[in-house]
């Protein structure tokens, strides 16, 4: 019964409901929904999509992760993380033709979902973990750069044709220097940017998007504006149906891939938001789970007219600061939004699209994250340039492409530094205890004809030839001539079969030269591991030493080497 309860968090939910959180989670609930309906449809605009679009990206994900997610107040729907992406895929496929987009729209979401589940069902969650801190600075930098470029001619009450951040923020300088801007739209679109920010800063109870939707519905009533610039229009009435989309087998390539990206963004977001609000209330989330639930929510959306979602840093804290208890809170708040699209699809008939474009630009600046790019350049140069080709990559060559440069980036990253990890030889030092690098202390000594040497890193393919080659470089480099190598290998955790073969040539040309091989502070399952590979046969056990201190005290013993320990027992 506890299985089925664990992946039925809305059932185990309501077994353990207390009266107390109803009326919590009801205001939590309308308050969501009023604060979820501009934001929707603004994101659906972002990603190439009627505004209507949105709604439906909305409704679905809060009641398929209401029932199955497990966490208790995340919120899920259309992102502005995933926008960019969603339009970068889309609109060349679509080649201008409204069903087709849809279609292509629904079928991303589907196969984000799919490959979301796969990721949990292999239990492979920790696969965000390869989006290093400036990985993800970079990439989000230039999500939202793509975003607030795209989202600018709206403000400005023109639009553009052109594809990636470069040519559309060119062609949006060619339509202000032609006069294409609409001044009624300009005041609308900045003065909702103003307005939000303003209050977001002063007045952080006011829910500033819901003011600035109600005066630009407004602003457009009171002025007959309707006729002068874009608004969302009525909607039209009724839920999202089921409709499986229909696309090309040739799209699926590019539609995959995509996906991937996509995927790895939404996860990435979702999974550091779930973790910030369990610990809140002193819970646990398994991160296989919660991608499952993503991905169940996302092809639950694929298939009834969606596009792929995501959670979001704005909407989960104003479920939270609205008093949300439980999984009821998007239950409700999905269930008003379905009421207005049967019962009032025309309420935001006046919305503005300067003010919905506005909307998102705001929410996109959140992403930007400037003062942890100056302190990587403070305090970490190769990792500040690192962040800033994530950023470029985006910016250049699009977000789906940048996505993928920054997982190869990561990766480049990790194999870069287990590459050529730091090595050091050790040496005993007057006042302080253990085995210190000589050259950090200098005044350190060497024992005479035993070279300590120690690698920080596992050795693998990338790195073995590098340990052989600085392994014997310090062997024919040691004054006097080296007698034994002792290995210290705490940090070693791991000898794959390249490494190995690189290890036996070191033995070979060891013994070559007359020189005796032992290891320190091994681990138990490397040394195992050497076994299989048939090196700790030749090795020894008599040349495996639990510290540094009994190897040393081995090989003065058993060389009657003269040796007074600057630093006694």
């Amino acid at each position: 019964m506890r299985s089925y309860l664990r992946w039925l968090p809305a059932l185990q939910t309501l077994l353990t409901y207390e009266r107390g959180w109803l009326r919590h989670d009801l205001v939590a609930g309308l308050a969501l929904s009023a604060f979820l309906v501009p934001v929707g449809m603004g994101y659906a605009e972002a990603s190439g999509l009627p505004a209507i679009y949105g709604l439906y990206a909305t409704i679905v994900p809060l009641a398929v992760y209401g029932l199955l997610g497990p966490s208790r107040i995340l919120v899920l729907g259309p992102d502005s993380a995933l926008a960019p992406l969603i339009a970068a895929t889309i609109l060349p496929l679509s080649r201008g033709d409204p069903s087709r987009a849809l279609a292509l729209a629904g079928m991303l979401a589907i196969l984000t979902g799919a490959f979301l589940v796969l990721i949990g069902v292999i239990r492979f969650g920790y696969v965000t973990d390869l989006l290093s801190l400036p990985i993800r600075y970079g990439y989000l930098n230039g999500i939202a750069l793509a975003v607030i470029v795209s989202q600018l001619p709206k403000v400005f009450g023109f639009s553009v044709d052109a594809e990636g951040s470069i040519r559309q923020l060119v062609t949006f300088a060619e339509g202000v220097g032609d006069g294409q801007v609409v001044l009624p739209a300009l005041l609308i679109g900045s003065g909702s940017i103003v307005l939000v920010i303003v209050l977001r800063r002063l007045a952080p109870s006011v829910p500033g998007v819901l003011v600035a939707v109600a005066l630009s519905m407004a602003a457009v009533a009171i002025f007959g504006l309707a006729d002068e610039i874009a608004v969302v229009g009525s909607l039209p009435r009724g839920l999202p149906s089921f409709e499986l989309p229909l696309v090309e087998t040739s799209d699926l390539p590019s539609l995959s891939a995509a996906a991937i990206g996509i995927a790895l963004v939404a996860f990435a977001d979702t999974s550091v938001l779930s973790r910030t609000f369990a610990s809140r209330f002193g819970r646990d989330v398994n991160p296989n789970h919660e991608v499952i639930a993503l991905g169940l929510a996302n092809g639950a959306t694929g298939l009834f007219q969606g596009f792929p979602i995501s959670s979001s840093a704005s909407r989960t804290p104003v479920a939270e600061s609205a008093g949300a208890r439980t999984q009821l809170t998007g239950l409700v708040g999905a269930a008003v939004i379905a009421i207005m699209l049967v019962s009032a699809p025309s309420l935001f008939a006046d919305l503005p699209q300067a003010a919905l474009g506005g909307i998102v630009i705001v929410a996109a600046s959140s992403l930007i994250e400037i003062p942890g790019v100056v302190r990587l350049a403070r305090v970490r140069s190769p990792e500040f340039w690192l962040s800033i080709a994530c950023f470029l990559g985006v910016a250049v060559l699009g977000v789906i492409p940048g996505v993928f440069l920054s997982v190869a980036l990561a990766l480049g990253q990790f194999v870069h530094r287990a590459w050529r990890p730091h090595d050091a030889v050790l040496g005993r030092s007057p006042g302080l205890k253990g085995y210190h690098d000589v050259t950090r202390h200098p005044e350190g000594r060497e024992v005479p004809g035993l070279l300590l040497y120690r690698w920080d890193a596992p050795l693998f393919f990338a790195n073995a030839a590098r340990f052989r080659d600085r392994a014997m470089h310090f062997v024919r480099h040691a004054d006097p001539r080296a007698r034994w190598i002792v290995v210290a290998a705490e940090p070693i955790t791991d000898v794959d079969a390249t490494a190995a073969t690189a290890l036996k040539e070191l033995l070979d040309e060891l013994d070559a030269n007359d020189v005796v091989f032992a290891f320190a502070e091994l681990k138990g399952p490397v040394w195992d591991q050497l076994k299989q590979y048939g090196l700790a046969q030749r090795i020894g056990e008599d040349h495996r030493f639990p510290t540094i201190g009994t190897a040393v005290k081995a090989y003065v013993r058993r060389t009657g080497t003269h040796w007074v320990d600057p630093v006694p027992d």
